[in-house]
């Protein structure tokens, strides 16, 4: 992909872009590669995930590049030309059941992927193989979502295009993502990890491990991250700052009560069933 690289770099840098040949031909081959997967904003390289700063220069030229029009998905759409829905068939192997969903071309989906209505997946979007998009869950641009992943009803997965060398939220494999659960700002939840229904994590919120009596927190060279097998569920803690202890104010903040076990697993169980 090196030659690709070097020309959405090239013209990422252009000023006059809108109405330039060669500028959409490099950026409808990128769109394509995002498209089948080849691709992607992050990856996994020896363990450690690491930001293809390039995939969302790309994602942000063909904006630039894209001009408003009608599109037909079967609803009626007016968006950038350069980011149309997708068309699924049969072939691809992919449950997009019916009742207003969509995703946009430029969003890996992998087959055995289930989507849920109404759903929506962003551009530089990677849903990897056996996992469950369910009804009004967003995947957010460039988000990056692992095998066999349950994003229960309502659940955000935020997305991230500017600065370009900000991480996407990652969400490793097997990891079930509660109801109305919000993971955003490059949160990292490592595999096997539960989030209860209405969990919220952002690069502010620090996560309170109780059985390992430890504090989780972002720092500014690494995000915030939760540990594999972490169960985690909203809590809250005392504020003891000028009147909020006199007034007895709590904040809201996840709390790890455990670690993934048989039983955690026999409660989930339902989720073979429902693939």
């Amino acid at each position: 992909m090196s030659s690709l690289r070097a020309a959405i770099e090239r013209f990422a840098t252009h000023g006059e872009i809108e109405h330039n040949h060669e500028a959409r031909a490099a950026f409808l081959e990128f769109r394509g590669e995002l498209t089948r997967g080849s691709i992607r904003a992050a990856e996994k390289i020896d363990g450690r995930w690491v930001v293809n700063t390039w995939i969302k220069q790309g994602i942000l030229l063909g904006f630039r590049l894209g001009q408003l029009a009608e599109l037909s998905a079967g609803l009626s759409f007016v968006d950038k030309d350069t980011f149309p829905a997708r068309q699924f068939s049969v072939a691809d192997r992919i449950r997009v059941v019916p009742g207003g969903s969509s995703v946009r071309t430029g969003a890996y989906i992998a087959p055995s992927v289930i989507c849920m209505p109404p759903m929506f997946i962003n551009v530089g979007a990677y849903v990897d193989e056996g996992t469950m998009i369910d009804s009004h869950a967003l995947v957010g641009s460039c988000a990056q979502i692992g095998k066999r992943v349950h994003l229960s009803a309502a659940a955000q997965i935020g997305g991230v295009l500017e600065p370009i060398n900000a991480a996407p939220v990652i969400i490793e494999d097997d990891v079930l993502i509660g109801g109305n659960c919000g993971v955003y700002e490059g949160t990292l939840v490592r595999a096997r990890a539960v989030l209860g229904a209405g969990t919220i994590l952002t690069r502010s919120t620090p996560v309170y491990d109780l059985p390992r009596n430890q504090v989780y927190r972002a720092s500014p060279e690494s995000p915030l991250e939760v540990p594999e097998n972490a169960v985690v569920v909203p809590g809250s803690r005392a504020v003891t700052k000028n009147s909020a202890g006199h007034w007895g104010i709590s904040l809201y903040t996840p709390v790890i009560v455990k670690y993934r076990d048989d039983k955690t697993d026999r409660g989930i169980e339902l989720e073979e069933w429902l693939r």
